[in-house]
């Protein structure tokens, strides 16, 4: 059995944040099919299967890592709406929250409550270390949420061809 650093679950409000189910995929589809949502992360849309690797990956980050992105399942309908978590590919600076509502859900202020929700939960697992937000500096949808749940912009990157920002979250109390 494979030990985690975070809880597999946690709950908000309107929202449980858990492992993604092997038909995550399908919803998470409609994220990565989207070029607004894709523009300043991936810079294109996926096909199917692009899109089932990608979430493959977003679930097998917990193996490698001991901690990754949650899938958000809204408690009302049980729709699963988008992703939030911790994320720390290779090639970036240090470990981030990343959120990615999909088309549909967005608006209605889920990435910053489970990003609240992933907030607190690394000040306890990880004291000391707050966390960055990796944006591209063109993506103000992504910013708006950054500042919302109280990160500050530190600094500007080029990373992969763009411009990327990095803003810390709160350290807490």
């Amino acid at each position: 059995m494979t030990s985690f650093d975070i809880p597999l679950q946690l709950e908000t409000e309107r929202l449980i944040l858990r492992q993604f189910r092997k038909d995550d995929w399908r919803a998470m589809h409609a994220h990565y099919a989207d070029p607004d949502c894709t523009r300043y992360t991936l810079g294109r849309v996926l096909s199917e299967g692009e899109s089932w690797r990608l979430t493959a990956t977003l679930a097998g980050h917990w193996l490698l890592r001991g901690y990754g992105p949650y899938a958000l399942e809204e408690k009302a309908g049980g729709a699963m709406v988008g992703t939030v978590g911790l994320w720390f590919p290779v090639d970036f600076p240090e470990r981030e929250i990343k959120w990615a509502i999909h088309p549909a859900w967005q608006g209605r202020g889920f990435a910053g409550e489970a990003a609240r929700a992933v907030q607190s939960m690394a000040r306890t697992v990880y004291p000391g270390q707050p966390p960055i937000s990796f944006i591209h500096r063109d993506n103000a949808a992504s910013i708006g949420v950054a500042r919302s749940v109280g990160a500050q912009l530190e600094s500007e990157i080029d990373f992969r061809g763009g411009r990327f920002q990095v803003f810390r979250h709160p350290a807490g109390d």
